[in-house]
């Protein structure tokens, strides 16, 4: 038993470690990153690597945040994403439970698209949403620049969020429903809150995918005014000269909001799966 024990705990320990060494070489990058934003001017490019910023200097940040126009991209840049995680988020629940409770002409087809869209490239779509955004009048809109992120963060969303609903015991919204519930309310009051986890994933990768885009920010966008922070970013770099000190401040300012984000619904990451279920 106690050789059993040992054995248990030296594989528990070998896990552990290789957990630590992953977790430092995934957050190593990131750190080396705001390290180098608070390094002074002179020593970014620095021959010698320097893990540890001293002195301390804010003015990378100062000529980064200082930019001409940083506030107006922020705030497009926010808006936009957070309007693509609530519009996709509201479309993927609803399709993804209706391809799963329900049999209806197409559903196959449905879903072998959706399947298909996911492998075309996002360079690939750029024409032909932009012939379609200025028919429609959206070119140059913040609200086009929304509908083409949809078009394909919608298909993974969909696809994700049918693995949570199928997983959702059909029984438990007959139980409600046969307490008194109608289907909408046996969807709010049952399926909906163990559906956080999966809305929650979906909904990161949404935000990450609208956030970091440049092509389409990029070459949907005419007026400056309409740009988002990715195509700030690409402003520090100019046919004179790069400003390495800018550019890698901006960025740390740039990731800034994506891990509040995460930080912000990580919970509901592991939480909430069972909430709801009936208890025996």
């Amino acid at each position: 038993m106690s050789t059993l024990r040992s054995f248990r705990a030296r594989r528990r320990g070998m896990a552990n470690t290789v957990a630590v060494a992953v977790a430092l070489i995934v957050a190593f990058p990131v750190y080396w990153m705001f390290a180098t934003a608070f390094k002074p001017a002179g020593k970014v490019l620095s021959a010698t690597p320097q893990f540890f910023p001293w002195p301390i200097s804010v003015d990378n940040f100062s000529r980064a945040l200082g930019a001409p126009e940083f506030l107006t991209y922020l705030r497009n840049s926010l808006t936009v994403s957070l309007a693509t995680v609530v519009l996709s988020m509201i479309v993927a629940v609803g399709a993804s439970l209706a391809t799963v409770r329900f049999q209806f002409f197409g559903r196959r087809t449905l879903l072998v698209v959706l399947v298909l869209v996911q492998m075309v490239p996002g360079s690939a779509m750029i024409i032909p949403l932009y012939l379609m955004l200025r028919q429609i009048g959206a070119l140059d809109m913040v609200p086009g620049l929304v509908l083409t992120y949809l078009t394909f963060v919608l298909p993974f969303t969909v696809w994700n969020l049918r693995g949570f609903v199928s997983a959702v015991p059909v029984d438990l919204e007959e139980a409600a429903m046969i307490d008194g519930c109608s289907r909408l309310q046996a969807f709010v009051r049952v399926v909906l809150p163990l559906l956080a986890p999966g809305i929650v994933t979906t909904s990161i990768f949404a935000f990450i995918n609208a956030w970091d885009d440049y092509l389409f920010a990029y070459v949907l966008m005419r007026a400056q005014d309409h740009y988002t922070l990715p195509v700030w970013l690409v402003s520090f770099s100019t046919s004179v000269q790069v400003d390495y000190g800018a550019t890698i401040a901006a960025s740390a300012v740039f990731s800034i909001p994506v891990l509040v984000f995460f930080l912000f619904v990580q919970r509901r990451l592991v939480g909430g799966l069972t909430s709801g279920a009936v208890k025996g």
